[in-house]
């Protein structure tokens, strides 16, 4: 049976909130005197154990940590919320039977399925077989694509272009494309970039191949205080 993390004023901060972002976070609000909190606990152990470190259990005595119980604006007790990301989710209030307490957790915390563990692995197999146990899983295709493109070679990079067109464009997409057309060289060589932007500015506007390389330069370029000027000449050339 799984043993509940006690909780204090003093430790909530860390205990709840910051293993919140890691793990589902279930807290059990509770006191000695409440004969309903005693039937609740060892339920809650039961059923949170049955998920093998998949949730994790706190337990806050309402007595001697009064600014954690405030916190959830306790009305009554036993009393319990899940939090994920630092955040609330669902909760309930009272001695539920261990079926409803079992199916509530179901629900604020799905079992980790077999995609699930084969992203938590990482490794270029492993998420080459969570594709094709879901191949419109997006966590899946990024991860795989960022393997392909820190390998560095061209036919790798092909690859990763091709898997990053099935997913929608986000910053972390749109610079690993980058890298993947340009190659992992262009970030580690800055300092020789601007000659090259300089050379492909006057073919942007006829060559969409000359156009994207310009493009994609700019982003591997990041924060670089010279990038608002470059697109600024490649606006005035295209328009």
């Amino acid at each position: 049976m799984t043993v509940a993390i006690d909780v204090t004023d003093a430790s909530f901060e860390t205990e709840i909130l910051e293993r919140s972002t890691q793990a589902t976070v279930v807290v059990d609000l509770w006191a000695a005197w409440c004969g309903p909190c005693r039937v609740l606990g060892p339920v809650l152990e039961k059923v949170v154990s049955e998920r093998q470190g998949e949730v994790v259990l706190t337990k806050v005595d309402v007595d001697s940590n009064p600014r954690a119980a405030a916190t959830f604006q306790v009305q009554s007790i036993p009393a319990v919320y899940a939090l994920r990301d630092r955040k609330v989710v669902s909760g309930f209030i009272g001695a539920l039977p261990e079926g409803r307490v079992r199916q509530w957790l179901t629900e604020v915390a799905p079992p980790r399925g077999e995609v699930d563990e084969l992203l938590s692995a990482g490794d270029e197999g492993s998420l080459r077989k969570a594709l094709e146990l879901e191949p419109a899983n997006t966590k899946a295709i990024v991860a795989l694509a960022t393997l392909l493109v820190a390998d560095g070679a061209p036919e790798r990079s092909k690859e990763a272009i091709t898997l990053l067109g099935r997913v929608p464009e986000t910053a972390e997409v749109r610079h690993l494309l980058a890298q993947a057309r340009v190659g992992e060289a262009a970030s580690d060589n800055l300092g020789e970039v601007a000659s090259k932007l300089d050379a492909l500015l006057g073919r942007v506007k006829g060559d969409p191949t000359a156009k994207q390389e310009y493009l994609d330069l700019l982003e591997l370029m990041g924060d670089d205080p010279r990038v608002p000027e470059y697109r600024k000449a490649l606006t005035s050339r295209l328009f």
